[in-house]
């Protein structure tokens, strides 16, 4: 199989808007086909301002930086490949007008520190490992969710994701073999 060629993906919105990011020759790496991070970005325009969110497999980091592009608060974004991760940070360093957390490890390892809350979360993993369901059961779990977060899922067509209680569906599209949907946390806490 041949090398993975390097290429360019567009910030589509907000003030960084028509701005290029290098999109490293990695393995696997599939960047969020630009018409989905457009439909994507339209459903979330009303509570993207102020979000703090989370990439867990940022890959280029795209997602991430969009979301900052369009006026969210802060971007972790996490992936275990070092070389993404460096072409992430050369991205954020080229762009002006934004910070990013970067992260090199593993959805595992990132998840098994203390937990942030975040209001959005970005899960995206590479579909060959089929990872949909434990990630978002550990999230769920974990603590690293606003009580009404949106998470954002992005998967194949032929894979099964069920939600864990209390995310309930707000949009879904495809796009080729791409079944792409946003949910929203619903969690109510009980006094005792």
């Amino acid at each position: 199989m041949a090398a993975p060629q390097p290429g360019r993906v567009r910030i589509i919105g907000g003030k960084l808007r028509n701005s290029r990011l290098a999109v490293p020759a990695v393995d696997g790496l599939r960047p969020t086909p630009e018409r989905v991070r457009e439909t994507l970005f339209n459903w979330l325009a009303p509570v993207i301002e102020g979000a703090d969110c989370l990439d867990l497999f940022a890959g280029t980091g795209a997602l991430g930086i969009e979301a900052l592009s369009r006026g969210a608060a802060s971007a972790v974004l996490v992936d275990a490949d070092r070389r993404a991760v460096q072409g992430i940070e050369a991205n954020v360093a080229r762009l002006e007008g934004i910070e990013a957390t970067s992260v090199n490890a593993s959805w595992e390892t990132f998840l098994a520190r203390p937990p942030r809350p975040f209001d959005l979360v970005f899960l995206d993993p590479p579909f060959a490992l089929d990872l949909w369901q434990r990630v978002g059961e550990r999230l769920e779990a974990g603590g690293w969710l606003r009580a009404h977060a949106w998470i954002y899922v992005e998967s194949a067509r032929d894979s099964v994701f069920i939600p864990p209680p209390g995310w309930l569906l707000h949009r879904e599209g495809t796009a080729g073999e791409v079944v792409f949907a946003l949910y929203r946390r619903h969690r109510v806490d009980r006094l005792s």
